[in-house]
């Protein structure tokens, strides 16, 4: 391969992977857990602070098709995406993203961060590991001190917590 056709290929490596992650988004907001599947590798895992989906992709999904079923609508907004490529076929990011959501008959908001492992897998890049990290969350009555607390992420029947990024 040239490093012409190595360096179009790496654009095209990061043109998957933002459109895995918005593949990713859209299917978990509108429920469609066959595409939310394919979005995951095989050995997939995927953690949210204390909670952990669980290893392999079907137990991945199974637990956020559980968690979902305590929610109402959500949509989830991607910011920004860095990638780090090991190889042609491994690579690690970070994705910005803001959600709303519905649970326990509240509307929340916040801010979050995944930091992603990725793996080429069948000729397709999937997420292999999954962590999402809350910089702040809570009621959307909370939104005006969400960023001015030390406890910032409120989920609804949670005691208030901090971010997984305190301030320094």
């Amino acid at each position: 391969m040239s490093e012409l056709e190595r360096r179009i290929r790496r654009l095209e490596d990061r043109t998957e992977l933002h459109d895995l992650i918005v593949r990713y988004f859209l299917a978990v907001d509108d429920d469609a857990y066959d595409v939310l599947a394919d979005t995951f590798a095989v050995d997939a895992t995927f953690s949210a602070g204390a909670f952990v989906g669980g290893r392999g992709r079907d137990n991945v999904v199974d637990f956020l098709r559980n968690d979902r079923l305590n929610m109402g609508p959500t949509i989830h907004t991607p910011h920004y995406s860095l990638f780090a490529f090991q190889d042609d076929d491994h690579a690690t990011g970070t994705t910005g993203a803001h959600l709303e959501l519905a649970r326990a008959g509240k509307t929340l908001y916040g801010a979050v961060r995944y930091i992603d492992t990725f793996v080429r897998e069948q000729g397709a890049w999937r997420i292999l590991a999954r962590e999402m990290r809350t910089v702040h969350v809570g009621p959307w009555e909370d939104v005006g001190t969400s960023l001015t607390s030390e406890l910032c992420v409120r989920w609804p029947g949670a005691a208030p917590a901090a971010s997984d990024y305190p301030k320094r």
